[in-house]
């Protein structure tokens, strides 16, 4: 019990020390459009990353079962690869029509 009243405490304290923190007329503003156009990119960038390597390794799959299938996997995999990159390549043209 003394324990959940010091808890209480402790928020009722923090809950007035909040106003404290809040920012006055000064013009420091934060461009979020850059900073949320980084974070897209890392993530258009990371699932890239990640559907290229499994694409490489069913590719490397199939051509193990199957090696007179190669033309055929090939292909696939260079059509694939391309329209993968081209995520990344979509999101980075978005970020410089967006970001000034």
């Amino acid at each position: 019990m003394r324990t959940l009243s010091k808890l209480f405490l402790v928020l009722s304290v923090l809950s007035f020390a909040v106003p404290a923190f809040a920012q006055g007329g000064g013009s420091s503003e934060v461009n979020w459009v850059a900073i949320s156009a980084g974070f897209s990119m890392a993530f258009a960038s990371g699932i890239c990353a990640l559907a290229q390597g499994k694409a490489t390794a069913a590719a490397a799959e199939g051509l193990a079962r199957n090696p007179a299938a190669r033309p055929g996997i090939q292909l696939a995999l260079i059509l694939g690869l391309a329209l993968i990159e081209s995520l990344a390549l979509y999101t980075l043209v978005i970020i410089f029509a967006k970001v000034k």
